[in-house]
């Protein structure tokens, strides 16, 4: 997959995981369940991340 802007572990947590393979599963995850649907959910997250700052330290 050709990586994004962002993705589910930016909006799961980012700064809060600390254990890169954590990151993997998200990434892993995504791409086993990869719909239009998903990718406005992580869309709208991200949204509320920048915004809010949540995850970031």
């Amino acid at each position: 997959m050709t990586p994004g802007l962002t993705g589910m572990w930016q909006v799961s947590g980012r700064s809060d995981i600390e254990d890169f393979d954590d990151v993997v599963k998200y990434d892993l995850m995504y791409i086993d369940n990869w719909s239009l649907r998903l990718d406005i959910k992580i869309l709208f997250q991200t949204i509320g991340v920048v915004l809010f700052g949540k995850g970031a330290k």
